[in-house]
């Protein structure tokens, strides 16, 4: 089974809240028709995300409207949500995804709705060229994950390693990282850095960003905070 991801841009007439109906509604209940679709995972913008907008951070072109996580058997076998829903969809690009979850969401299952509480926090990140692969990989994957883990408050962290892109035009890409807050963390300085003071938050939010300017240049870094969807077993706990 091979995981591809998929950023989504909406088409211009077609509202947040509109957006995320509509995938809902059509490009989800498609893609699960389809035999050669293992799992599903939708995060899309929305105003239920609103009060986080102070966290996006756009480092060139427009952000992505949504991610998608398709679970297939053939990643060259996609599917093609542009094709699928055109009145939603403007464009989409697709990446081949090796992914590991150092923390499992567990703890809050999705609603009946398949929402999942409180915001996903997508970053799409670009290796620094001051980095080689292995020192970048042993710098994310081999010590940043833990300071994240002990200075946020996240209840779901999933590393997107990309294999490669999948098709031409979309932006490059070396990882995409989904990290799911509380709630209260989309307002909240102290609910994002799991801090009950300032003394702590302080110290959290230094080791956070001291530990993520080692492996990532901040003019390479997108961050989009979106609402996340659950849709299978493959796809969640």
């Amino acid at each position: 089974m091979e995981k591809v991801q998929y950023c989504l841009w909406r088409v211009a007439a077609v509202g947040e809240d509109a957006f995320r109906a509509g995938l809902l509604a059509d490009l989800v209940p498609a893609l699960q028709r389809l035999e050669s679709v293992r799992g599903l995972r939708l995060a899309v913008v929305d105003s239920a995300v609103a009060p986080a907008a102070d966290k996006r951070l756009a480092s060139g072109g427009p952000l992505p409207d949504a991610l998608l996580s398709v679970w297939l058997d053939d990643a060259w076998r996609r599917p093609q949500p542009a094709a699928l829903v055109p009145e939603l969809v403007a464009r989409s690009h697709a990446w081949l995804v090796a992914e590991a979850e150092p923390i499992v969401n567990d703890t809050h299952p999705p609603g009946a709705d398949a929402r999942v509480t409180g915001f996903c926090q997508v970053a799409l990140l670009q290796r620094p060229p001051r980095l080689t692969v292995p020192e970048w990989l042993n710098i994310w994957k081999g010590s940043h994950w833990q300071v994240a883990i002990d200075t946020q408050s996240t209840f779901g962290y999933r590393q997107n390693l990309v294999v490669c892109a999948l098709d031409e035009g979309g932006p490059t890409l070396d990882a995409i990282v989904e990290e799911d807050f509380p709630a209260d963390a989309m307002t909240s300085a102290h609910s994002f850095y799991a801090a009950q003071d300032d003394a702590t938050l302080e110290a959290n939010q230094n080791a956070m960003m001291e530990s993520c300017a080692r492996f990532i240049d901040f003019d390479r870094i997108d961050v989009v905070p979106m609402s996340a969807y659950w849709f299978s077993p493959a796809a969640g706990p």
